[in-house]
Parts: structure tokens; C-alpha cells; sequence
């Protein structure tokens, strides 16, 4: 699956089973990011188009965040292609 980040414009593949957090890393791609458990929210960004699963039951969202389309990378996985906006992320390339 393909992730576009905005405003960057720049993307990267999402494998199955890997979080978009470590994708992003494997493509040279640096997010913000801290505890990686989910809980820190220092990944915190918003998903602009298309589905994730996050893989822990309750990441450190409230529902009224996760409703508005907030994630956590570090503990999100892509299920459809996806634009997330963001503006921290920067190629270490």
C-alpha cells in the first residue's frame, strides 16, 4: 500500500504487518516519534484518505480523536492506501 504524506508530498510503501512508523523509517522517512508503544502521542497526525487498524486496543487517543481521523503511526497499520497530514515528517535522504 502507498502513503503519501502532506505537505511534504513525499511517500513511501506500507507493508502488511509493519506500522506505517517503521515503513516510513525503512524509506528513509523521519516522523516524530518517542515511545513507539502507542501512549507518548508524540507521532500524533491526521488521516486525510483511506483506512488503518491500529495494533494496540486503545492507543493513547481519546474517541472523540479518533473520530476526527487522528492516529498514532507508531501503532498504526495501512489497510488501503493512505495521505496523512504530517507536516513534521522530512527525508533523511
Amino acid at each position: 500500500m502507498r502513503v503519501r504524506l502532506e505537505p511534504s508530498g513525499l511517500g513511501f510503501d506500507a507493508e502488511a504487518g509493519t506500522t506505517l512508523l517503521k515503513s516510513a523509517e525503512a524509506a528513509g522517512i523521519e516522523m516524530p516519534s518517542s515511545c513507539r508503544n502507542g501512549t507518548c502521542r508524540t507521532c500524533i497526525c491526521q488521516l486525510v484518505a483511506g483506512s488503518i487498524r491500529h495494533i494496540i486496543e486503545w492507543p493513547g487517543l481519546s474517541a472523540e480523536e479518533k473520530a476526527e481521523g487522528w492516529i498514532l503511526p507508531c501503532v498504526a497499520e495501512a489497510q488501503s492506501d493512505l495521505t496523512i497530514d504530517a507536516p513534521q515528517a522530512f527525508s533523511m535522504f
